[in-house]
């Protein structure tokens, strides 16, 4: 087998060339070909003589384009002289996305080396032991993700710029009550290991008011309440109940499914019952959708138990299933309107299911106005497509089917006449199932009010 180009990785250190270790200066000396990610760091004059990647920096229009642009210049290289030297800021396995895509690279080989990255220099600047205390590092650009259902301490890296300082705020400030006390302060670090190196304390409330530069990491020592953890807890009460309860532990999918259908119900009860305006009825909201949340931690404990699946892979799985439904959102497509958003999610499910009909993904068994008006949201949507559906079948309009079952009362025309009251309630933007249930609360209450008022006759 044929040896492959070699790129052998250095890290210059966070700081001055008195932070660089041996093995990289020696490394260095023992490789020909260099190469600097940028010559904009005190340590870049270990390496003479190297060629720096600032150009791309300067020409490049964002930064996944700048990784992917070194990494095809440094493998062109590498190919080419058969080894060359990359050295680049702090340690090359800290925060550094070009090994990562160098390492993933098929045509070459990468040797990393040791080094010492700004972690080293933050944690003796904050006196604090990150083994002993438990933190964890996550990025600031996608700190609403990463520190999901985390208490801190963090330390939060990649703080370039104001805008991922304010995002970190507003997710530290988003739901209900904020994820730290009011009084809480935060530590600034940047330029670790330079003369101008700033570590200072600051009101949290303040954070994104802070001048910051590449070199700018923020220190948490403490968060409270993330929503990631709540939800951590109530799945561990559902463990523990099945565990000890034993009404829990007789529990089956099948015998929960009147739990469940009963849930929905209440949910949709007390949405009925939600006044938007006044906040009214939130509360009860709040409640039922906790019992309809049960419902589907309980039956995701028990496939846990049969060694199917975790709720961690029901949210991945949904989560993964959204991203490639919305190629409007997360791709590069572009819709205008809610109803191209509808006939582009029934082609992706049909495609990613393998389904040879859109109607192959609606069940016989759900209510039958609900499935009346999901089997003519598919005829819709083929027609959108350019399928010609007239001419397959006709639907007669709400009055031709009423006059047909002044006609007749078979089960085939009073059933066209349901059809069709669905498909017009679908063309005007109404559901069916809502209107007709709020047509028989009033027809209940107008009734009950009657039954229960005084009658002098009677």
């Amino acid at each position: 087998m044929v040896d492959r180009p070699r790129i052998v990785v250095v890290g210059l250190g966070p700081g001055g060339p008195d932070l660089v270790t041996q093995g990289a200066l020696a490394a260095v000396e023992d490789t020909f070909h260099r190469f600097l990610r940028t010559g904009r760091h005190p340590a870049a004059s270990v390496v003479p003589g190297a060629t720096t990647f600032d150009d791309v920096y300067d020409s490049a229009t964002s930064l996944p384009e700048v990784y992917l642009t070194i990494v095809e210049r440094l493998v062109d290289a590498a190919v080419e002289h058969r080894e060359v030297l990359y050295a680049v800021p702090g340690s090359p396995l800290v925060a550094e996305r070009t090994v990562e895509l160098l390492l993933a690279h098929d045509r070459v080989e990468v040797h990393v080396l040791p080094a010492l990255s700004f972690l080293d220099l933050a944690w003796v600047r904050l006196g604090v032991d990150p083994v002993a205390e438990g933190v964890r590092v996550v990025d600031g650009h996608r700190f609403a993700v990463e520190a999901a259902g985390e208490r801190g301490p963090l330390l939060v890296a990649q703080c370039d710029s104001v805008h991922v300082l304010s995002d970190v705020k507003l997710a530290l400030d988003a739901g209900p009550e904020p994820s730290i006390a009011p009084d809480a302060e935060v530590v600034v670090l940047q330029r670790l290991g330079l003369p101008d190196e700033r570590v200072e304390r600051v009101p949290w409330t303040e954070l994104d008011r802070v001048e910051v530069d590449h070199l700018t990491s923020v220190y948490l020592p403490e968060l409270v309440a993330p929503v990631a953890r709540e939800l951590a807890r109530f799945a561990e009460l559902v463990a523990v109940l099945r565990a000890e309860c034993p009404w829990d532990r007789e529990q089956t999918h099948d015998s929960l499914r009147r739990h469940l259908l009963e849930e929905a119900y209440e949910v949709l009860e007390a949405i009925d019952h939600l006044d938007v305006e006044s906040g009214d009825g939130y509360e009860h909201l709040e409640e039922e959708l906790g019992d309809l949340l049960f419902q589907v931690l309980f039956h995701a404990q028990l496939a846990t138990e049969a060694g199917q699946f975790t709720i961690a892979d029901v949210a991945t799985t949904v989560h993964d299933k959204l991203r490639s439904r919305h190629p409007h959102v997360f791709g590069e497509l572009t819709v205008h309107d809610a109803d191209k958003v509808v006939r582009n999610w029934e082609q992706i499910k049909k495609a990613e299911k393998g389904r040879e009909s859109v109607f192959d993904g609606v069940p016989d068994a759900i209510p039958a106005l609900l499935f009346a008006l999901k089997v003519q949201k598919k005829a819709a949507s083929l027609a959108d497509a350019g399928l010609d559906v007239a001419s397959a079948v006709s639907l007669p309009l709400p009055d031709e089917a009423l006059a047909a079952a002044h006609e007749r009362t078979d089960d085939r025309t009073i059933g066209e006449l349901l059809f069709a009251v669905v498909d017009q309630a679908r063309l005007v933007g109404v559901d069916p199932e809502t209107a007709l249930r709020a047509a028989a609360v009033r027809y209940r209450d107008a009734v009950r009010a009657a039954e229960l008022a005084p009658d002098t006759d009677r």
